[in-house]
């Protein structure tokens, strides 16, 4: 697998709370992947994102399939190639072998509940335009914010092949590759048990999730990814927020010059910051090395970029939330966003 920008520390030389990350990953997933290897240099995050994940796509509950299609629909729409072969992998693994290679193809599901699901997902790339909402439950809908976030970081990190060559394209390697990790996907996985891993989640669970641990996994993630928001200046942070808002996720023709664009009378650390951090939300795979060298003249640590990546995707990720929510809750977390801190839980 080959990293964009740098190479994490290896899965083996991991302690403390990523090392137990890792090791529930080893025991309910495929892992630890790629994508959560990424960003282990910042451990809270590490574990919010691997939570979410892990509560919303494989624990019990909702259909794992249906979940699965959501997934990779969504994916598509925000051009994650990379997240696209993986959850088509393990449809073939779910033995749903002609669903994965019709959406491989980016075809309509022939059956109406995934049409309606895939149909759903993709519309939330523009919630706005869109008037989206969710008709599903928290790990449907948890499933879907969950790889709004994951698909940017993945394609602002990684690059877009699983395997050398884009093996996994081949209809054969991903049957081949489903069938392997099928017994570890079918296995059940008890719900709640990766909210152990987390820390104090100062942001109270969101409505739309209920007293599921999707909403305390969601609300983790964004306790820890809005801190990235620190890296930026006041005026950087509304340009990355406000542009989030009024653009509703449309797709730059041009991100590079698009980008360049809205940041041009920023000043020092914070026009490349904003920059790369707008990229995360829009075209995550536009960031370049150019890019990221010139904000580590300033922040040389591969921690702060997986920070300021990882507040780029949660801003877009939060946009789509706000649809699903009313009132204060989004105000505030508008306001948290811009400021770069985590929403305060509400009082009363």
């Amino acid at each position: 697998m080959a990293y964009r920008f740098f190479t994490p520390a290896p899965a083996r030389a991991a302690t403390g709370r990523t090392a137990q990350v890792y090791q529930q990953m080893r025991t309910d997933f495929i892992g630890p992947p790629p994508m959560f290897q990424a960003i282990s240099a910042v451990p809270e995050l590490l574990a919010a994102a691997w939570a979410l994940m892990r509560e919303a796509l494989l624990a019990e509950g909702a259909g794992r399939v249906e979940r699965e299609v959501v997934a990779a629909a969504v994916s598509r729409a925000n051009r994650c190639r990379f997240c696209v072969d993986a959850h088509v992998t393990l449809l073939h693994a779910l033995d749903e072998h002609e669903l994965a290679e019709i959406i491989a193809g980016g075809e309509t599901p022939p059956i109406r509940e995934y049409a309606e699901l895939a149909d759903w997902a993709a519309a939330s790339r523009n919630p706005r335009a869109a008037g989206w909402s969710s008709p599903y439950g928290p790990q449907v809908t948890g499933t879907l914010l969950a790889f709004h976030f994951i698909n940017r970081v993945v394609s602002a990190l990684l690059a877009p092949d699983l395997l050398p060559g884009g093996l996994q394209r081949l209809p054969a390697v991903r049957n081949v590759g489903g069938r392997l990790y099928a017994r570890t996907v079918r296995e059940p996985k008890e719900p709640g048990r990766s909210l152990a891993l987390l820390g104090a989640v100062n942001t109270a669970p969101p409505g739309w999730a209920g007293d599921s641990p999707v909403g305390v996994a969601y609300s983790a993630l964004i306790d820890a990814a809005t801190k990235g928001g620190v890296l930026l200046g006041d005026t950087a942070r509304r340009t990355v927020t406000g542009t989030v808002r009024w653009e509703d996720g449309r797709h730059p023709v041009e991100p590079a010059g698009w980008a360049a664009d809205l940041v041009r009378d920023l000043t020092g650390s914070d026009q490349v910051g904003a920059r790369i951090a707008l990229l995360a939300a829009f075209a995550p795979g536009a960031i370049d090395a150019r890019d990221v060298a010139h904000w580590r003249l300033s922040y040389p640590s591969e921690a702060d970029l997986v920070r300021l990546v990882a507040y780029g995707a949660i801003t877009a990720t939060a946009h789509v939330a706000r649809s699903l929510e009313t009132g204060a809750p989004s105000t505030a977390l508008i306001a948290a966003l811009a400021a770069g801190l985590s929403p305060s839980p509400p009082r009363g």
